[in-house]
């Protein structure tokens, strides 16, 4: 398939969901960051439109680089920056409240290449999770990460937090519709792999040598019929018999780490 072509069967149908990533803001478009790694790629990243940084000085002076002269800074104690995020949230002396990223669509991603496949989530919906996954999508390369609006976690410090950085590294794709947005990747050239521990293949016989998009579901249910049903196999990870299954995050981490070493 042609470069146009590619393009054009991701763009068809990707909306891009402006403004689909709100809960746990703290204003209108806007979400609060901690911690050390979360606040400094998102002070590194130029998409990110910073608004105001608490932090401790130690906090500041441990960072990567100089803050602005003129970036707003309130200095504070440990304690009460404990008071502007979760509950016994790690906050490392630093909160940084900022605009939430730009939604992507699909056809913002670069063209398919084998070396980053592109992960597809089906309902995970526990921010750590989504987070590690992310961190883990960063290590080996992903060229993004795609969830259903409705069935993923909005954006968030916890979040942010668990992706350790990789938040403002891989571009996360939300999505209306999961299904038509896999038949969207196959036709730009994916071949879709989806994750069921009671699949008869094994994960590394069936490694193609073109674009993977690999995609998987929420632990315990596992992917939705309809989901399943738009991957091209399925397929699972050959775990010990004495183990029911990996956590979803651990699970891709293992798949992603195969994809590069295939």
């Amino acid at each position: 398939m042609n470069e146009h072509r590619k393009g054009k069967a991701l763009r068809r149908r990707a909306g891009r969901n402006r403004g689909g990533r709100g809960s746990g803001r703290a204003g209108q478009g806007q979400v609060r960051l901690w911690g050390h790694h979360a606040v400094e790629a998102a002070l590194s990243n130029s998409e990110r439109v910073d608004r105001k940084l608490w932090a401790t000085r130690e906090a500041v002076a441990a960072l990567d680089g100089e803050l602005p002269a003129d970036f707003p800074v309130e200095w504070a104690a440990a304690a009460d920056l404990a008071r502007l995020v979760a509950r016994d949230a790690p906050h490392q002396g630093l909160v940084l409240e900022c605009a939430a990223l730009e939604d992507l669509a699909l056809d913002d991603l670069p063209p398919p290449d084998a070396a980053h496949p592109v992960v597809v989530l089906d309902q995970v919906t526990d921010p750590h999770n989504l987070g590690a996954i992310l961190r883990s999508a960063a290590a080996f390369g992903a060229a993004a990460v795609v969830t259903q609006d409705r069935h993923a976690p909005p954006e968030s410090g916890a979040l942010a937090k668990a992706a350790s950085g990789a938040l403002e590294i891989v571009p996360w794709v939300r999505v209306v519709n999961l299904a038509r947005a896999l038949e969207d990747l196959a036709e730009a050239g994916y071949w879709r792999i989806g994750m069921d521990g009671a699949a008869d293949a094994l994960f590394g016989e069936i490694l193609p040598a073109g674009p993977v998009a690999l995609v998987m579901g929420a632990e315990g249910e596992g992917l939705r019929h309809n989901v399943a049903g738009h991957c091209d196999v399925l397929a699972r990870l050959p775990i010990a018999a004495g183990v029911e299954s990996l956590n979803v995050s651990n699970a891709a981490a293992v798949a992603l780490y195969a994809l590069t070493v295939r």
